[in-house]
């Protein structure tokens, strides 16, 4: 009867094992059914509180605390300035400002998608916005000049996931609180890497489509570049006031998002004069949707990562990754490909409540600074935002640009490798990121 008795301890064991992670299998089962990322969140984090004996009366007071940071205010108001703008015609002023410049090179219509979707990053913060607001000009701009319409559809999906990198970023803010960094150290930091991850998807658009029978488009007169500067101006100088106002110390980051909203509201009101009195309605509905949607998944994730750090298991996991290896670069290239993999089914937000628990104390033992390591984190989600299968950005491209899914994920495999050759370049050579903050005295 001995090995009877071992066999029910070692099911005993098992099962207890699973009841005490059971949170972790339930989430990856809802959302592998596609159920909505913040319910999974919630539903598993409620069954995280009843499996390790935690009143349910801690799930609002979590959610509560998690949300009512003075820094996450940036969030709602950059979303704000990224729908004011979106109205305000900015889209195609930045587009004819960059076509003058450069459109007349053989590789211009490519380099204006990279350049345009950086500068409108710098208003929105958010990928997805960018692609949507401007696929629908640039997809059948590039069409129209004999690219490759999915070569095309995935520039722009790539390009657009570079909001999350140049600021200001939302991603960079919710890292922040997550980490206690600064955000303005974040901020500086994203530049130089967004700058390089845009290069790289110039390259790889211009190696995709070698050998393609492109229409040149006639050099701009000096007179037409100034034309086009000049009713570009104040969409330009918007990302100016808002990142010179923080690296000279005038306003927070989260003061520069209230900036910026007042500044959205009188250029396009009274300069451009695209935004009438009747649509500020929708204009304030739009963000107030997109707003909710955020703050409800970062209050859902808090909850799943409270529990995860209370109840041991995040320490747990940490200590499994240390065990693998001391060696810096194995564990830096491990966790890369966690948030890779992480990057391929939830958005940054999530993916940070949820793995900067497990992840920050091995950053810590590894002697990796947290606003570098924030950077190339957020490259890997940026990369995730256009790799399938739930790459949300490929699904903003697909709609705008008129192809399936399918298709684009074929087209997207030069991108998806530019992407991680630029990862690994700001992972390993860490004055990519860390030039700036240093250069303006923040770390």
């Amino acid at each position: 009867h001995q090995p009877d008795l071992h066999m029910q301890q070692g099911y005993a064991f098992a099962f207890g094992l699973f009841l005490q992670n059971a949170h972790i299998f339930f989430f990856f089962l809802f959302v592998f059914l596609n159920i909505p990322i913040a319910v999974s969140l919630g539903i598993t984090a409620m069954i995280g509180l009843y499996v390790g004996g935690f009143q349910f009366s801690m799930f609002p007071n979590v959610m509560y605390a998690s949300i009512g940071k003075f820094a996450l205010l940036a969030i709602p108001f950059f979303v704000l300035a990224g729908s004011i703008m979106e109205y305000a015609g900015i889209s195609q002023r930045l587009l004819t400002f960059a076509r003058t410049c450069v459109g007349h090179r053989k590789s211009g219509m490519i380099s204006v998608t990279v350049i345009v979707c950086c500068f409108f990053a710098a208003i929105s913060g958010s990928g997805p916005a960018t692609v949507a607001a401007l696929g629908t000009i640039l997809i059948p701009a590039m069409v129209h000049q004999g690219y490759d319409r999915g070569i095309s559809t995935a520039l722009l999906s790539a390009s657009g996931a570079i909001g999350i990198i140049i600021p200001p970023s939302i991603a960079f803010v919710v890292y922040a609180s997550c980490t206690g960094v600064s955000v303005g150290a974040l901020f500086s930091a994203g530049i130089i890497p967004g700058i390089l991850v845009g290069a790289s998807y110039i390259i790889a658009a211009l190696i995709a489509s070698r050998g393609t029978e492109v229409e040149m488009l006639p050099k701009a007169s000096a007179k037409e570049r100034f034309i086009a500067f000049k009713d570009a101006f104040w969409a330009l100088l918007m990302p100016v006031i808002i990142l010179g106002g923080i690296y000279g110390g005038v306003f927070t980051p989260t003061e520069a998002a209230g900036v910026a909203v007042i500044y959205g509201l009188f250029v396009g009101i009274f300069i451009y004069k695209e935004i009438h009195m009747k649509e500020l309605y929708k204009v304030f509905v739009d963000a107030a949707v997109s707003s909710a949607t955020i703050m409800f998944i970062i209050a859902t994730a808090a909850v799943y990562a409270w529990i995860m750090t209370t109840s041991g298991v995040a320490a747990n996991l940490s200590a499994a990754i240390l065990s693998i290896s001391q060696n810096k670069i194995l564990i830096l290239i491990i966790i890369n490909i966690v948030f890779l993999i992480a990057g391929c089914f939830l958005d940054a937000n999530s993916a940070f409540y949820i793995l900067l628990p497990i992840i920050t104390p091995v950053l810590g033992n590894l002697g990796v600074d947290l606003i570098h390591a924030g950077v190339f984190l957020t490259v890997n989600m940026a990369i995730g935002l256009v790799t399938p299968p739930v790459g949300i950005n490929l699904y903003v491209g697909c709609k705008s640009g008129g192809i399936t899914v399918a298709e684009i994920c074929r087209k997207i495999i030069p991108f998806l490798i530019a992407g991680i050759i630029s990862l690994l370049l700001i992972t390993y050579v860490e004055p990519i990121s860390m030039f700036l903050p240093r250069m303006f005295g923040q770390v």
